[in-house]
C-alpha cells in the first residue's frame, strides 16, 4: 500500500511539473510585443496602451523593459490602435486587426525626437513604476491599500517581492541582500529588525536593485546576482525628527508598547525604536543574523562562517506552526541607531542592541519506540522557561580615500546571558533541568579596496574573532544506573562544558574584468582557527560529588590552519557563460584530547565547472558540478562521551577527517519576477562519498551515539515555484511544488548497517487579490507528505490552509480577518484546528491619532497535537497555545 502512494505521489508531482512547462498553452492569448528605440539607443518606460478603435477606451497597457523590449497581452478580438509614447517623443499610433486566425503581433517601433519650446512649463510623468539600468522604482502611493503599518506590511503590496511567514524578503525566490534607507545600510541581514517595527507612512518609493554589490567599487567588475532593497523617503520626513507611539492593553494582563524616533538628514541619520510585549510578537526576527551575518561567495566575507557551537540547547524546537501562538514571551527590546558622516569622506555607522526576554514553552508527548527488537514508550510533560539578557554594539568606519580606493573597519561585540529552567515529568518522575550558559564574540574586521583600473579591483581583508560559551548544566535526577551501576547513592549529575574559538584569517583577491566580458578571480589567504573544547561530567549526591566516570570527561584542543589558494575564471560567449573554479588547501592540523596530541598536513584539491545561458530574456539556464572536500570540526573530533540532553549522550571520532562529497545543481527561469507569468525550478543532487553517522545504543532512559564514519549516501531536491497574474480578476496565483529523497545509513543497538530513506513531497497554491477598491483577500493551503522507510514504511499528511480577509472602507477605517486551518496527519482524535484573528483600526485624526483592536485566537484553541516519524519510531506531541486574547490599540504620530 505503501509503495502505490508512493507511485501515485510521483504521478501527481510528474502531472503538476508537466503542466508547469506547458503554461503557454493553458494560458494562450494574444500577444504584442516587439522593441522600441530612437535613432541610436533602445528606450525604456515608453508607454504602451492597447485602446479600441471606436469607443477609445483602454484594454491593456504595459511599459518598455530596460532593454527596450515590451509586451502586451489580450482575449480579445477586434480592431484597436496600440499607442507609443514618451516625454520628448513623437507619439506613434499603429492600427491593428486581432482575429483567431493570427494570436502574435510583432511590432518594432522607432520614435523620433519632439521638437518642444518650453515657456516656464514643468512636465513631470509620474509612473507607478520605472526601469532605469539596474533599478527598478514603485512609487508607493499606486500600490498601498490604507492599511499598511509596518515596512513589512507596505512591501506586501509591492509586485514581485515576497515575505515569508518568519519575515524573510524575497524578490521573486531570492533573499535580499539588505534593506536600505535613503541608500545607507543599518541592519544587514538582520533587516527584519527595520522591517517588523519602522512604520510604513514616510515610505515614497521601494528600490529594487539588481545586480547588486555590497562594495560599491566592485560594482560593473563582480559578477553579481544580488538584489537589495531602499526605502526613499518623502521630503516632509527628511531632516526632522519624526515618528510614532503604539501602546496596546488587553485581557490577562496582555499588553505591547512599541515607539519609533527617526531623522534621516543629507549628513546623518538616526533610527531609535523599542518594542515590550508579551503577547508572543517577535519584534527581531533571527538574531543571528544581526550578530553574524553570512554571506557566501562574497569578497571580504573571510570568517562569516565561524562561529562556536554548544554541546547543550534547552530552547524550544522549530514548529511548521506560528511561532506567536506557542510564544509565551515577555520581551523589551532596545535599538539605537545611527550614521555619521563628519566629512565627505568619512562615514561611521554605529549600532547598539539591547533584548531582554523571558518564554514560556510547554510540551507533551508520547514516544514509541520500536527498533532492532527494543520495544518502549516513554511519556514527557515539559515546561520550559528561558530567560536571556543580549548586548550587541557595532561600529562601522569607511574612509574613502579617493574615488578608486576605500577602506572599511568593523568592529563587533556581543554579550549574552541566558538561564534556562524546564520542569519535566518523564515517565512519571518529576525532573528539573537548569542551564546557565554565556555567550562572549569580539569581531574584529578590516578590509582594504583599490580600484587600480577601470575593470580591476584588490582586495585585502584581515579578521579575528575570539568567542567563548560556557555552560553549566544539572538534572536532579539520575537516569543512568545501567550505565554506573557501582554509584547507587547518586541522585543528580551536573556538567559543565566550555567551548572557545580564536580565529585569525588575512585573504588578498583580485577581480579583472577583461574588455570581452570574461572575468578572472584570484584569492590569496590564509585562515587559523584554534577550538578548546572542555567537558566535566559529575555523578553527586545532593551536592557532594561522588565521581567523575572515565570515558565522560573532555579537554580537547583542536587548531587548524588553511593556506589556500582559489582561482575562478568566467568565459563569456554573448550570453553565454562558463564558470570554471579550483581552490587548492593545505592545511596543517592538530589535535589534542585528553593530553594526548596527533598532527595531519592535508593536501585537497576542490574544482567546479558551471554555466550560465540566458537563452533569450524569458528563459535562463543555471548549472554547476563540484567536488568538495572539508576538513572535520571540533565537534566531529572530541574523545569521551557528552550529556546533550537529559538523557542522550554524544561521543565524538577522536581523529582527523575530511569528508568528500559532490553536487550538481540545476535551475531553469522562465520568465522574470515582475512578469506577468514567472516560473522558476531548481533540482539539486549531491552524494556524500563520505558522512558521519552515529552507532547508538538505544534504552528506555539514556542514549548512547558514538560518532562513525560511513560511505556513501544520496540526497535529491526538486522545487518548482510558478507566479501568474490574472488580469481579468486582478489577482496573482503562486504554485509551489517540492520533492526531496535523502539516504542514511546508522547502526542501532549493535544491529548491521541499516540504510534509511526518507521523502518529503509538498504541493501548494495561493491566490492573492490586488483590487484598487474596499475588499482584498489572499487564499491558499498547502499538503505537506513525510515518509521514512527502513525495514518498514512510516508516512503521514500534514495541511496547512489560510483565508485572509482585507476591509478599506475610507481612509478613516479598515479591517482585517485571518484565518487557519490546521489538519495533523495520522492522529485519529483532535487532528484538526481552526484559527481566527482580527484587526481593526480607526483614525480619529488622519496622519496623527488611530484607534486599534486586535483579536487573536478567538475560537480559543488551547492545544494543538502533531504526529511525526523518524527511522526508530513514532511520537505524537502537544503543544499549549496562547490563550484568547483581545488588545485595545492608540498610535500617536508626530
Amino acid at each position: 500500500m505503501g509503495r502505490r502512494n508512493k507511485r501515485r505521489r510521483l504521478n501527481i508531482v510528474t502531472a503538476l511539473f508537466a503542466l508547469l512547462f506547458i503554461q503557454n498553452i493553458c494560458f494562450s492569448q494574444t500577444k504584442i510585443f516587439g522593441s522600441i528605440k530612437d535613432d541610436t539607443n533602445k528606450l525604456y518606460s515608453v508607454s504602451i496602451i492597447l485602446k479600441d478603435s471606436l469607443s477609445n477606451s483602454i484594454i491593456a497597457y504595459s511599459y518598455s523593459d530596460v532593454n527596450g523590449n515590451y509586451k502586451i497581452e489580450t482575449a480579445k478580438l477586434g480592431k484597436y490602435n496600440l499607442v507609443f509614447s514618451s516625454l520628448g517623443y513623437v507619439t506613434k499610433t499603429i492600427p491593428l486587426s486581432i482575429t483567431k486566425e493570427q494570436k502574435d503581433f510583432k511590432v518594432d517601433i522607432v520614435l523620433k525626437d519632439k521638437a518642444m519650446i518650453l515657456d516656464e512649463v514643468i512636465i513631470k510623468a509620474d509612473l507607478p513604476m520605472t526601469i532605469k539600468e539596474d533599478t527598478i522604482s514603485f512609487k508607493t502611493k499606486f500600490y498601498v491599500r490604507g492599511n499598511e503599518q509596518t515596512v513589512e506590511d507596505l512591501l506586501k503590496t509591492i509586485p514581485g517581492i515576497n515575505i515569508n511567514t518568519d519575515g524573510t524578503i524575497k524578490i521573486g525566490n531570492q533573499e535580499i541582500e539588505k534593506l536600505m534607507i535613503d541608500g545607507d545600510d543599518l541592519f544587514e541581514r538582520g533587516y527584519k529588525i527595520l522591517s517588523k517595527n519602522m512604520p510604513a507612512y514616510p515610505i515614497e518609493e521601494v528600490e529594487v536593485l539588481k545586480n547588486y554589490s555590497n562594495n560599491r567599487l566592485l560594482k560593473g567588475v563582480e559578477e553579481s546576482s544580488k538584489v537589495a532593497l531602499n526605502l526613499k523617503l518623502d521630503e516632509k520626513s527628511k531632516r526632522i525628527w519624526f515618528g510614532n507611539i503604539e501602546t496596546s492593553i488587553g485581557n490577562n494582563n496582555l499588553y505591547q508598547l512599541k515607539g519609533n524616533l527617526m531623522n534621516f538628514g543629507k549628513k546623518n541619520k538616526y533610527y531609535f525604536l523599542a518594542n515590550l510585549n508579551n503577547i508572543g510578537y517577535d519584534a527581531t526576527g533571527d538574531i543571528e543574523n544581526l550578530v553574524r551575518p553570512f554571506r557566501i561567495n562574497e569578497p571580504a566575507s573571510i570568517g562569516d562562517n565561524r562561529s562556536v557551537n554548544s554541546l547543550l540547547n534547552l530552547s524550544p524546537e522549530s514548529l511548521n506552526f506560528k511561532q506567536n501562538r506557542t510564544n509565551f514571551n515577555n520581551a523589551e527590546l532596545v535599538s539605537l541607531n545611527a550614521i555619521f558622516n563628519p566629512t565627505e569622506k568619512i562615514k561611521i555607522k554605529t549600532l547598539g542592541f539591547f533584548n531582554w526576554d523571558e518564554t514560556d514553552f510547554f510540551r507533551n508527548s508520547v514516544a514509541i519506540t520500536d527498533v532492532n527488537g527494543t520495544n518502549f514508550t516513554n511519556t514527557q510533560d515539559f515546561e520550559l522557561r528561558n530567560k536571556n539578557r543580549v548586548a550587541f554594539g557595532k561600529l562601522d568606519f569607511t574612509y574613502n580615500i579617493s574615488k578608486t580606493k576605500m577602506l572599511e573597519a568593523t568592529t563587533k561585540y556581543n554579550n549574552g546571558d541566558f538561564n534556562d529552567n524546564s520542569n519535566l515529568v518523564f515517565n512519571g518522575s518529576s525532573t528539573i533541568e537548569n542551564l546557565q550558559h554565556q555567550n562572549t564574540l569580539f569581531d574584529q574586521k578590516i578590509s582594504y579596496t583599490n580600484k587600480f583600473k577601470d575593470k580591476k579591483v584588490f582586495l585585502l581583508t584581515g579578521r579575528f574573532i575570539d568567542e567563548k560559551a560556557p555552560q553549566n548544566y544539572t538534572i536532579n535526577q539520575f537516569f543512568y544506573q545501567d550505565l554506573f551501576p557501582s554509584f547507587t547513592n547518586t541522585n543528580n549529575v551536573k556538567q559543565q562544558n566550555t567551548n572557545q574559538m580564536r580565529f585569525a584569517g588575512v585573504n588578498a583577491h583580485l577581480l579583472d574584468r577583461k574588455t570581452n566580458g570574461h572575468l578572472l578571480e584570484f584569492q590569496l589567504g590564509n585562515e587559523y582557527r584554534k577550538d578548546k573544547l572542555t567537558s566535566e561530567f559529575s555523578l553527586l549526591e545532593d551536592n557532594s560529588v561522588l565521581n567523575k566516570p572515565n570515558g565522560y570527561q573532555n579537554r580537547t584542543s583542536y587548531q587548524v590552519n588553511d593556506l589556500y589558494v582559489k582561482s575562478k575564471y568566467r568565459l563569456k560567449i554573448n550570453d553565454f557563460g562558463i564558470v570554471g573554479k579550483l581552490n587548492i588547501h593545505q592545511l596543517f592540523n592538530r589535535l589534542e584530547n585528553n593530553n594526548i596530541s596527533s598532527n595531519q598536513k592535508p593536501f585537497f584539491v576542490n574544482p567546479s565547472l558551471g554555466f550560465d545561458w540566458k537563452i533569450n530574456d524569458k528563459n535562463k539556464i543555471i548549472s554547476s558540478y563540484s567536488y568538495n572536500t572539508t576538513n572535520a570540526r571540533v565537534l566531529d573530533v572530541f574523545s569521551d562521551f557528552v550529556l546533550t540532553g537529559f538523557r542522550s549522550f554524544s561521543k565524538g571520532t577522536d581523529s582527523f577527517n575530511q569528508l568528500d562529497a559532490s553536487s550538481l545543481v540545476f535551475n531553469y527561469q522562465l520568465g522574470n519576477w515582475s512578469d506577468r507569468f514567472f516560473a522558476n525550478t531548481f533540482i539539486l543532487y549531491s552524494k556524500n562519498h563520505d558522512f558521519f553517522s552515529t552507532n547508538t545504543i538505544i534504552e528506555q532512559n539514556f542514549t548512547q551515539a558514538d560518532k562513525i564514519l560511513i560511505k556513501d549516501r544520496e540526497f535529491i531536491s526538486v522545487n518548482s515555484k510558478l507566479d501568474y497574474y490574472f488580469k481579468f480578476i486582478s489577482s496573482n496565483l503562486k504554485l509551489d511544488l517540492g520533492y526531496s529523497k535523502s539516504e542514511f545509513k546508522n547502526i542501532v543497538n549493535n544491529s548491521n548497517l541499516r540504510q534509511v530513506n526518507s521523502n518529503n513531497y509538498n504541493y501548494g497554491l495561493e491566490l492573492r487579490s490586488g483590487f484598487k477598491g474596499v475588499f482584498n483577500y489572499h487564499i491558499g493551503t498547502k499538503w505537506t507528505t513525510t515518509e521514512i522507510e527502513t525495514t518498514v514504511i512510516n508516512s503521514f499528511t500534514d495541511n496547512v490552509s489560510f483565508l485572509d480577509l482585507s476591509f478599506v472602507f475610507n481612509k478613516k477605517i479598515d479591517i482585517q480577518i485571518q484565518s487557519e486551518r490546521y489538519y495533523f496527519g495520522n492522529l485519529q482524535t483532535d487532528n484538526t484546528y481552526y484559527f481566527l484573528d482580527f484587526d481593526a483600526r480607526y483614525k480619529l485624526i488622519e496622519n496623527k491619532l488611530t484607534l486599534g483592536l486586535t483579536g487573536k485566537n478567538l475560537f480559543n484553541t488551547e492545544r494543538f497535537r502533531n504526529f511525526s516519524v523518524s527511522d526508530i519510531g513514532t511520537s505524537t506531541t502537544e503543544y499549549r497555545l496562547l490563550p484568547r486574547f483581545v488588545l485595545l490599540k492608540l498610535e500617536y504620530r508626530f
